[in-house]
């Protein structure tokens, strides 16, 4: 719930959402100055209030080499009701001037429907970017709802213009937790070769539309019966070999440079609830700046493939849109709404300056997912769902080039909206 890092939530657009972006946007734009770029001065949201800085007290935050961030998380959606918690993230860098930027981030949020989501998350650079740790760690007492498998679940507008998403929807109630570490070194120049950890937990799974007795069942209970699946727990471990290539300027807020990441994973089947498989993860972002006197204007494309090589996978761990690492992937779609062996996203987003102090800028963005079925003989690209959507972003920290960001999508019958610290990607 997230670079990059933080709390992410959607809810059902609304006439307060609403509001509080006409609010944001009123004060903020009445703050804008109309000189170019060149000659504004860069402001963050804190300088709106607070006393104008000495030139001295600039250039020292400008130049500062951290930054601690919390946010309270206030929201609702129709998965969790009315939401609460905190997000805080730590961002951080080496003296030296080549060293780029880390993060921590730790978000804990609780909800009506009582549900507890801790998340730990790690992107860290250390010894002057010689050492690469990538973590996902998670523990959640959750409910959610599953859809099936495949991206043909939805039909086009033609098809069906009456059709309701959730009347897809199984609610499903489970425990989960999730520790994936990966540990790289620097072989050379931007490159990087390790290895990881990858332990996956389910258990105290309850499928509240099942009933074996009268023969009403369920999608995770077919898959689960038909693979040798427990039906109540489960859990995947394994170890990955990783690589990484991470030539971005700066990891919180890039302007310029590649990222790709290939990591393989090998689950043996350790012990009871547990069956062999291998995975094969592929990620890749890409920035292009496009002026050399704005670096507010970029143009941005993440995309990630999740292929699973060898075996079988429990129905909750199957490759599944909104559960990546930063839980930002499928912006339009609820999470976990798009299932399969195999998934791949891509995403593209257009990044421009609204204001000449750096203050407000915006984005556009689109997206495409898709997702095969085996037994049902849907592969990839059978089937994509396409959303796309607008965004406000809100400087937050100057030295680290921090946004608070507001994103409102729309997918084939869904739409959300979305706040966030941190780029998208």
């Amino acid at each position: 719930m997230k670079n990059k890092y933080s709390c992410i939530f959607s809810f059902n657009w609304n006439p307060p959402a609403l509001l509080f972006l006409l609010l944001i946007s009123i004060s903020l734009f009445s703050q804008t100055p109309k000189d170019s770029i060149e000659t504004c001065e860069v402001k963050s949201l804190p300088d709106l209030f607070k006393k104008k800085d000495s030139l001295l007290t600039i250039k020292s935050q400008i130049n500062k080499t951290s930054f601690f961030l919390v946010i309270p998380i206030i929201g609702s959606s129709p998965a969790t009701g009315f939401l609460y918690g905190g997000v805080a993230q730590y961002t951080f860098k080496g003296k030296n001037a080549k060293d780029k930027y880390s993060s921590f981030n730790v978000g804990a949020t609780y909800t009506t429907n009582e549900q507890l989501l801790v998340n730990i998350k790690n992107n860290l650079l250390l010894n002057h970017n010689k050492i690469y740790l990538s973590g996902d760690w998670r523990y959640y007492i959750f409910s959610q709802n599953n859809y099936g498998l495949g991206t043909d679940i939805i039909p086009s507008f033609k098809e069906d213009s009456d059709f309701v998403l959730e009347s897809l929807a199984e609610p499903m109630n489970y425990n989960y937790f999730k520790f994936h570490q990966t540990v790289s070194f620097n072989v050379v120049s931007d490159f990087y070769i390790g290895a990881g950890i990858h332990l996956d937990g389910y258990t105290d799974i309850f499928d509240k539309q099942l009933d074996v007795t009268n023969n009403l069942f369920t999608a995770h209970y077919e898959y689960s019966n038909h693979y040798g699946f427990n039906t109540f727990e489960y859990y995947v471990n394994g170890l990955s070999l990783n690589t990484v290539f991470d030539s971005r300027d700066n990891q919180v807020n890039a302007n310029n440079g590649w990222y790709g990441n290939i990591n393989y994973r090998i689950n043996p089947a350790f012990g009871k609830n547990q069956a062999s498989s291998s995975v094969l993860f592929t990620e890749f972002k890409y920035y292009i700046p496009l002026s050399e006197k704005n670096l507010q204007h970029v143009l941005a494309f993440w995309t990630y493939g999740q292929f699973l090589t060898h075996g079988n996978l429990p129905y909750l761990n199957l490759p599944s849109i909104g559960w990546d690492k930063t839980s930002r992937g499928g912006r339009g779609y609820t999470q976990g709404l798009f299932r399969g062996q195999d998934l791949v996203y891509m995403e593209t987003e257009y990044r421009f300056p609204i204001t000449c102090n750096q203050l407000i800028s915006g984005t556009v963005f689109a997206n495409f997912t898709t997702a095969s079925d085996k037994d049902r003989q849907v592969k990839l690209f059978n089937a994509i769902q396409p959303a796309f959507g607008i965004g406000l972003r809100i400087l937050i920290d100057k030295s680290t080039k921090t946004n608070l960001i507001l994103n409102q999508a729309w997918g084939k019958h869904s739409k959300a909206f979305y706040l966030n610290a941190g780029e998208t990607f």
